[in-house]
């Protein structure tokens, strides 16, 4: 798997990512104009990442990329905010190279 998998269903992106060095799995990302409409988590902490998704709903992605990257999980450098960023930083910079392309 590439580092994001996206679709495009009724006008929405819907974009996959595999996180690394997490406990959840996969996110799925439902994005129109760069606004989350809304997020899935499989694996991890079901509380914590549903409210994650809660949180994100409605915002743009340039504003969440920089309010929850870095965000480490106990003694891992990395959590699932910050894999969440790093999942919406390769959609971006994958829908640019698609933009650069066409």
């Amino acid at each position: 798997m590439s580092e994001v998998n996206i679709k495009q269903i009724d006008g929405f992106d819907i974009v996959q990512y595999q996180p690394k060095g997490v406990c959840a799995k996969m996110m799925q990302f439902r994005i129109k104009d760069d606004i989350i409409h809304d997020v899935e988590f499989v694996g991890g902490c079901n509380g914590n990442l549903s409210g994650i998704g809660i949180l994100v709903r409605g915002m743009h992605i340039n504003d969440i990329i920089p309010k929850l990257s870095g965000l480490p999980c106990g003694k891992r450098p990395t959590s699932c905010p910050d894999q969440l960023t790093k999942g919406l930083a390769a959609y971006l910079e994958a829908k640019a190279n698609v933009g650069a392309n066409a």
